[in-house]
């Protein structure tokens, strides 16, 4: 079963003086890109959280956010009395106010608000982990939908690029016929003599460069080996990608053995539908 990197997660904790909400954002990326964003209290749990992150996600461009909402008169910022009195002193001295204006002036100053240190209540700190972990579970699971859709796509593509592919082995036989009519009837425009046995020979020896057998084979087996990997446990883009890139391989050998039009209109076809396909696996874990 595959996933998509695109996924979102959040979940909300609400505290008796707070509340906290815990969100997560994914996209593609080729490998883990994790950004996380946190009130300054917590940062000391971020190696920690990036740790649980990159063990649960694995891929993609990740944005990781913990927002902090004071629900009750509770904060860790007081004003510094005796210094804001005297930033009011000095003002009174140099100019004339009431002492509304000069407190509103004083509280702009340095040193005027002091802003005390929080520590992280641990029994707080495991109610979050949890929120944390739910967050993740809410965003693979969003990232599990996203791939049921571009499973679905990818089934259809391959399916299209197979029956293509059974239309190129319907039309093989015609090709091949098609190929020595030209190079018999250029011959014969020469007016030349020939050796019959002997052109006979090269003609044979010049289609074989052309046979696509081989190709057609292993184009079978690549698109059946690309289904198998989709119905795996696993979601591997990576392996996916690997196995469209030899597809586009045999795809374009035919193509350049071909020599027939209504069969390079046929692998055009097929190049189409895997375009649609590697698009689609840049955004598969």
């Amino acid at each position: 079963m595959i996933h998509s990197m695109t996924g979102y997660g959040k979940s909300v904790l609400q505290l008796p003086t707070k509340k906290i909400t815990l969100e997560i954002k994914s996209l593609n990326s080729k490998s883990l890109d994790l950004n996380t964003r946190m009130h300054s209290i917590y940062r000391e749990k971020e190696l920690a959280i990036r740790k649980l992150l990159a063990k649960k996600l694995e891929r993609g461009k990740v944005d990781f956010s913990i927002y902090v909402e004071t629900t009750a008169e509770d904060t860790s910022t007081q004003i510094n009395a005796p210094v804001v009195k005297q930033y009011i002193n000095q003002l009174k001295n140099v100019v004339k106010g009431n002492e509304i204006d000069f407190l509103k002036m004083a509280v702009r100053f340095p040193d005027a608000l002091n802003t005390v240190r929080e520590e992280i209540d641990e029994k707080e700190w495991k109610q979050i982990e949890v929120e944390i972990e739910n967050a993740i579970t809410r965003l693979n699971q969003h990232r599990l939908n996203e791939g049921k859709v571009l499973e679905s796509d990818f089934k259809t593509r391959i399916s299209n690029i197979d029956d293509i592919l059974n239309g190129v082995i319907k039309i093989d036989p015609e090709r091949v016929k098609a190929v020595r009519e030209r190079l018999l009837k250029g011959v014969e425009e020469l007016k030349e003599k020939y050796d019959e046995n002997r052109f006979e020979q090269e003609l044979v020896y010049y289609i074989e460069k052309f046979d696509i057998t081989e190709e057609k084979v292993r184009l079978k087996n690549h698109l059946n080996y690309f289904l198998e990997c989709l119905n795996s446990k696993d979601s591997n883009g990576k392996k996916l990608g690997f196995i469209s890139q030899e597809i586009g391989r045999e795809i374009n050998t035919i193509g350049s053995k071909s020599n027939y039009a209504p069969m390079q209109q046929l692998v055009v076809q097929m190049k189409d539908e895997l375009e649609k396909i590697k698009e689609q696996l840049l955004n598969v874990l």
